[in-house]
């Protein structure tokens, strides 16, 4: 778990609930000192825990190194209260309804198989659940991004701009 200790994973749980928290607030917040809570954001971007600019915590390195899609195929009349027991299980990190095979695609994560077998167990429980299928990554090659996204959004304001300014000039 990357050396981590209960002061570096509530700095983490707090950055998690308020992204924005400035230095100053995170060590009010925990009762530290201020130099404390800086030095320990820094110790926890040198180690890869936190990336992103500090507010993005790679699961990986807190020793979440297993990771799994599943979908599962749910009764219809059953589904906000499958989706309120995954919201239940601290291993989800998200569910997305779906269209296609399966019902609910979710992503979790665990530290081994041991506990992700017991995440599996805990969701083909839920009243509910007819079947699921579960995928493990291997390996993450493009991990979630926005920036493409919106530099082509970007690219697009920019040349209608210049499109509107040139058809101005030349009317």
């Amino acid at each position: 778990m990357n050396n981590l200790d209960a002061t570096d994973l509530k700095i983490l749980l707090e950055l998690v609930r308020e992204p924005r928290i400035q230095v100053s607030e995170l060590s009010e917040v925990l009762g530290i000192a201020r130099n404390t809570a800086q030095a320990r954001l820094r110790r926890l971007q040198r180690s890869g825990v936190l990336t992103g600019g500090g507010r993005e915590i790679d699961l990986e390195a807190v020793g979440y190194d297993v990771v799994a899609f599943v979908t599962i195929e749910v009764t219809h009349r059953e589904l906000d209260s499958v989706i309120a027991a995954l919201r239940l299980i601290p291993q989800v990190l998200e569910v997305h309804e779906i269209s296609g095979r399966g019902d609910l695609w979710v992503r979790l994560t665990a530290t081994d198989t041991h506990q992700l077998q017991s995440a599996l167990r805990q969701v083909v429980r839920i009243k509910g659940v007819i079947r699921t299928e579960t995928v493990l990554a291997l390996h993450t090659h493009i991990a979630y991004r926005t920036e493409p996204l919106l530099s082509r959004a970007l690219d697009v304001q920019e040349n209608a701009r210049a499109a509107r300014a040139q058809a101005s000039a030349h009317p």
